[in-house]
Parts: structure tokens; C-alpha cells; sequence
């Protein structure tokens, strides 16, 4: 049995308190992370890939905050850009050539070593069950594949997905295509990140 309050309420076993996390516990609201921000060039995306920086402003909160479980700093999308497709924020996630044809789809690549196409997310991982040691189990986490699909389709955020849409409906293998190979990307992201050392796992 895991010694964390944590998993054991993931696994519906008996705690001496309810533990406590927050989906965004580090970000813009903390003086500290806008400090991080400053000492380094670039975008979020930048932020994300730096393994240094990124494991800092993961363990500002479970400093701060005392919370029972840290969550990996990173982005759901960043396992999409070893996929074939180039990401950046402006400030949000955009996609200069979202996916909406069958020779689209069929250029996305599905990496076979994940903890090759996106290094820096093991290197963050593994910089954090260093410094953690016993002190707080680490959740990764990705995106569900269906939200995946709306940023890869729209192109960038939206409020009523109308392409991913009318690709559902008019085109429903196309659809289906793009989610077998998102899906598959996926279990291989996640997988990765259980074995780099992420103790539990979040889908969002």
C-alpha cells in the first residue's frame, strides 16, 4: 500500500485526511513562476521544454502550498509537434496547418520512442522524483485524445468546434483515422511517462 494520501485515494483506499492538489498549482497567479518566467527567454512552450525551469516552477506550489501531490509543468500538446505538426503560442496553442484532409492525417507520425521525441519530459520527470525523493508523489498527465483532435483540427482554441464537427459528421472515417493515431500516440506518451517515474497519471 502507498505510504501518499494521495494514491491511496486514488485507489479509493482509506486516508487520514483528504488529500489536495490543484490542476494549475503552478502558473501566473505565483510571484515566484513570473520570476522563473523572466530569468529565461522564449515562450510557455520555451518554459515547457526547459527541464531546469520546468521542475522549478513544479515544485514552487508543493513549497508554497504544502499540497499533497505535484503535477508535471508541461502542456497538453506538446507530444503533437513530434506528430508532424508545429505548435506555438500566440499567447494561446495555434497550429499554422490544422488537420482536415486524409493526406493530412496520413502525415502524422506516430513516434516510436516517445522518450526520444520529447526528451525534455522524461529529463523534467526524473529531476523531480530526485528532488522530491519521499516528500510527494508526481502526476503526469496528456491530453484525451478527443481534445487533442480539437486543437489539431481547429487549428487553435474554439468555442464550437465547427470543423472538428463537420469532419464527424461528413467525413467520419477521416475522423476515425485521426483518432486511431492520437489515441496510439497517447498510451505511448503516457507510458513514457509511467516509466520515467510519474507515479500516477492524469487525462485531461
Amino acid at each position: 500500500m502507498s505510504e501518499y494520501n494521495f494514491i491511496k485515494a486514488c485507489w479509493g483506499q482509506p486516508v487520514d485526511r483528504v488529500p489536495v492538489w490543484l490542476m494549475r498549482q503552478a502558473g501566473r497567479y505565483l510571484p515566484q513562476y513570473r520570476a522563473v518566467r523572466a530569468r529565461g527567454e522564449g515562450t510557455f512552450l520555451d518554459l515547457c521544454k526547459d527541464p531546469e525551469r520546468a521542475a522549478e516552477v513544479t515544485i514552487q506550489p508543493i513549497d508554497i502550498l504544502d499540497a499533497d501531490a505535484a503535477i508535471l509543468f508541461s502542456d497538453i500538446l506538446t507530444p503533437i509537434e513530434p506528430m508532424g505538426m508545429a505548435l506555438d503560442f500566440v499567447p494561446g496553442p495555434v497550429f499554422a496547418n490544422p488537420i482536415r484532409t486524409q493526406a493530412d492525417v496520413d502525415a502524422l507520425i506516430v513516434p516510436e520512442n516517445m522518450a526520444e521525441a520529447v526528451s525534455y519530459v522524461p529529463a523534467i520527470i526524473k529531476r523531480l522524483r530526485t528532488a522530491f525523493e519521499d516528500r510527494v508523489p508526481l502526476i503526469g498527465f496528456g491530453g484525451a485524445p478527443f481534445t487533442l483532435a480539437c486543437y489539431m483540427v481547429e487549428g487553435q482554441g474554439s468555442k464550437d468546434f465547427a470543423s472538428l464537427k463537420k469532419m464527424m459528421y461528413t467525413d467520419p472515417s477521416l475522423y476515425h483515422a485521426l483518432m486511431e493515431k492520437i489515441t496510439e500516440m497517447s498510451l505511448r506518451y503516457l507510458n513514457m511517462q509511467i516509466e520515467a517515474g510519474a507515479q500516477t497519471i492524469l487525462e485531461s
